[in-house]
């Protein structure tokens, strides 16, 4: 239970920390976000990870849920990542024909 959740907590905050920058959301929404909304992003994404490093240690204590938050960040990162690269390049194709 503890690594589905920490894993959910871990894509979205990922998912956030990406649309809370620029390229992101002129990829994939076509115009930049206010400010406010950016920050809100940013902070939510940071928080569902502190989450998330919460629960994993409160489940394995400080040695293993460690470890296991860094295995969960990677594959959530790399997840986050191969989406928006494949999302750019559907557009880029889409664009050429």
């Amino acid at each position: 239970m503890s690594h589905a959740l920490a894993q959910l907590l871990c894509l979205l905050g990922f998912t956030a920390l990406a649309f809370g920058l620029r390229r992101p959301q002129h990829d994939i929404l076509r115009r930049s976000l206010r400010r406010p909304v950016v920050l809100a992003l940013r902070v939510v994404g940071a928080s569902a990870l502190l989450v998330a490093l919460a629960v994993l240690v409160d489940a394995s204590g400080w040695g293993f849920g460690l470890v296991k938050f860094s295995g969960h960040t990677t594959l959530a990162a790399a997840l986050v990542y191969v989406t928006l690269i494949g999302y750019g390049r559907r557009g880029a194709l889409k664009a050429r024909s």
